[in-house]
């Protein structure tokens, strides 16, 4: 291989728009992308460059990851068709545009297709927001896997390249919560040539390009956020070295090896993978009192070490599938390593083996700048579903059709939520003419219109334009967060670009609203009581979405997330600023019950927390282990990656039966009466009879009114001294659903 200095090696982007137009630009663009040959046939089109293959409805807008990519890689000039929704008993839909002549690019769609399907009981979902009347059971399980494998049957001389959440959360061994087990990377099961996680457009662009230049997919190495399979041992170049990730983060006191590649480890040296077990078995910890360091690779070739590695030609081995699979502490040692990883700035490419061969994982994706984002929703998106829909309504597209998203990204490194493995945690923002021509345009071309913007934000509603004050600060930074355990000295938390862009966009001709539906990061907000006050005088519909999550120290420290005193000093401001408009405004918090390191006294006093600040909540949460997240390493091997993970390390209080989730869940919603039965048995088994009974001190109480075994649910909550709000509905944005964004 060519030892020059590669994209990958020198972390310098190519910019986004410079490359040259692809020469089938001269066909121009399309009204919408095609999803039939008829449709092709009325552009002049002999072929499709690319088939973008998805589990979501097509909508042409750019909150749909699929429209997204699809109008990028038009703008390059290339001819891209899309395969919505296909039917994947068999190949014939996959056939339906024909062979792509550069790649099919497969992903499930806006949200990973296990968590849109089943909720986090496992029971499978009555409807899905990304189909046409909320139609359920349209996209299969593990969609990327079953659609990539049916492109493949189709066309098996086709690229294959998968991507989004699905793609993203799976691109390692990965902890499944659906089947419980751990399962290999979605690389080897769907049998695709690439991967590409994160946001897509630098690696998607390059690798079309590259390939319309001849290039062979397989020999095409080079692109950051990128994933493929290789022979076990390959490195790209021979200047390349490898090292092992307890060289990384040692788990346990430090043991050096003189060959950390030896065949056999050293007398007296013997590591705890190397602990007896029965086939099928856990191997189990050896019997000597202080821990060692664990040995992941034995069987290893050696590599020559360089005197002082370069990080860009380092790659870091992972425990393998085999390893991850029989022993926990070494599923949360990868997990930790990986996450430490995970800065484009300072990341190291990634490997891992799955049987005789290696998942390589490069480096994160450079974050967009400003303009390449203007750019990316500049695209012609004609703003509204495929005319093939018909008048079939589609509840995502409701819901967001008078939305813009405005930045993306987020630093603040909850365990339990997804953005950081997939967006990362730099935020990336659009400029404030790109904004505002959005809203114009919504103004001028969306039916409906009414002049009311439903959200200007993004994963976050408050990260606008946020970033550490120094970028080589925030290029060499390893932490997982920016805001915890306390707001970094470093962030630069001014909210005045947010402020007037909120200005600004209110005093767009033909608005009259413009309200805010991402959820708030308040312990930012804090930081900026003008923003408070911005906020809750002109974009505050009578209620706002913010996320204490809990109220005890030991889940919200599991979580990542501010103490309640944070959400206390926000409630007071949002209060006082409601009171100075004339308003009467009320917050909606959300929670999580059963997150790993809740104990049932934990979520006891957040219901006797509930109960004494009035709050009645409708719609609640259960923990959803995703893969990949930091939260579920904890649910599924009961160690803490937050910090060095040993054999004797810090055991996570983790609730994995069902019975205990719901007894959790229902702590939640303490005023229900179908939960009452439940609650009695768990208050009594805690010691805790005594908050049984008809008492103000009470919990809930000791009778159990007649008809109570059906459930009758409540609209809203009650806030502020018992009174009764107006009912709502408590729904998150789909293009942001917590866990999977």
């Amino acid at each position: 291989m060519n030892t020059s200095v590669s994209p990958l090696q020198s972390g310098v982007a190519k910019p986004l728009f410079s490359y040259r137009k692809f020469w089938a630009g001269r066909f121009g663009v399309a009204p919408f992308l095609p999803m039939s040959r008829a449709e092709m046939d009325v552009l002049g089109w002999d072929s499709c460059d690319i088939i973008l293959v998805t589990g979501d409805a097509y909508i042409d807008h750019p909150s749909f990851g699929m429209a997204l990519v699809g109008r990028l890689l038009e703008a390059q000039g290339f001819r891209v068709g899309i395969i919505s929704q296909p039917d994947w008993l068999s190949a014939k839909a996959f056939r339906t545009l024909g062979q792509p002549n550069l790649f099919f690019g497969v992903t499930s769609g806006n949200m990973d297709s296990m968590v849109n399907r089943y909720t986090s009981d496992r029971k499978i979902r009555s409807d899905d927001a990304y189909t046409p009347n909320a139609e359920p059971n349209r996209r299969p399980d593990r969609a990327v896997v079953v659609y990539a494998q049916r492109c493949r049957e189709a066309f098996p001389q086709a690229n294959v390249v998968i991507g989004s959440i699905e793609a993203s959360l799976r691109r390692i061994a990965h902890y499944d919560y659906w089947s419980d087990k751990v399962r290999r990377s979605v690389l080897p099961d769907s049998k695709a040539d690439m991967l590409i996680f994160g946001s897509a457009e630098r690696a998607i662009v390059a690798l079309a390009h590259r390939l319309a230049a001849g290039e062979k997919i397989a020999e095409i190495r080079d692109l950051r956020g990128t994933a493929f399979m290789v022979p076990r041992g390959w490195l790209p170049a021979s200047d390349w070295s490898e090292i092992d990730a307890s060289d990384v983060d040692t788990p346990g006191p430090l043991i050096r090896h003189a060959d950390p590649y030896a065949m056999q480890p050293e007398p007296g040296k013997e590591t705890l993978c190397a602990s007896s077990a029965a086939p099928g078995e856990a191997p189990r910890a050896p019997a000597q009192a202080i821990p060692q360091a664990i040995r992941f690779h034995p069987q290893l070739k050696s590599h020559t070490r360089m005197p002082r590695l370069e990080r860009s030609r380092t790659a870091i081995r992972l425990p393998s599938y085999e390893q991850v699979v029989a022993d926990p502490v070494l599923y949360a040692h990868a997990s930790r390593t990986f996450h430490i990883e995970s800065n484009p700035g300072n990341a190291r490419a990634l490997i891992q083996a799955h049987g005789e061969r290696d998942v390589w994982l490069n480096p994160p994706p450079i974050p967009l700048t400003t303009a390449e984002m203007d750019g990316v929703f500049a695209a012609p998106f004609q703003r509204k579903p495929h005319p093939a829909y018909g008048e079939a309504k589609i509840p995502a597209f409701d819901m967001i059709r008078f939305s813009i998203n405005i930045m993306r990204g987020c630093f603040g490194g909850c365990t339990f939520c997804s953005i950081t493995e997939h967006e990362g945690r730099i935020i990336q923002s659009r400029s404030e003419e790109s904004i505002l021509r959005e809203i114009e345009e919504i103004r001028d071309r969306t039916p409906g219109f009414t002049g009311t913007i439903s959200d200007l934000g993004g994963p976050t509603a408050n990260m606008y334009r946020l970033a550490c004050k120094d970028p080589k600060i925030e290029a060499a930074c390893r932490l997982l967060s920016c805001v915890f355990p306390g707001i970094c000295d470093n962030l630069n938390t001014d909210h005045a670009p947010l402020i007037q862009l909120y200005r600004k966009a209110r005093a767009i001709k033909g608005v009259k609203r413009v309200l805010i539906g991402s959820g708030l990061r308040y312990d930012l907000a804090l930081r900026s009581p003008e923003y408070v006050k911005e906020l809750v005088t002109h974009h505050v519909g009578g209620y706002l979405k913010i996320a204490p999550e809990h109220t005890e120290e030991g889940p919200l420290a599991h979580m990542m997330k501010p103490g309640i005193g944070a959400y206390d000093e926000f409630k007071r401001l949002f209060d006082k600023f409601s009171k100075e408009a004339g308003k009467e405004q009320y917050l909606i918090p959300s929670f999580i019950a059963a997150h790993p390191g809740t104990r049932d006294v934990d979520m006891l006093n957040l219901a006797l927390w509930l109960k004494q600040n009035n709050f009645r909540l409708d719609q609640v949460q259960t923990f959803l282990p995703t893969p990949m997240a930091i939260a579920t390493a904890m649910y599924h091997t009961q160690r803490n990656p937050l910090r060095k993970v040993t054999r004797n390390s810090e055991q996570v209080e983790t609730v994995r039966a069902s019975r205990m989730r719901r007894v959790h869940k229902a702590f939640l919603r303490y005023h229900d009466p179908e939960n009452w039965p439940l609650l009695r048995d768990a208050l009594r088994q805690m010691g805790r009879a005594d908050l049984i009974g008809s008492g103000k001190k009470h919990l809930i109480p000791g009778f159990q009114p007649a008809g109570t075994g059906l459930r009758h649910r409540e609209s809203g909550m009650i806030q502020k001294s018992g009174q009764q709000n107006p009912k709502v509905q408590t729904t998150r944005s789909p293009r942001t659903p917590r866990g999977t964004r």
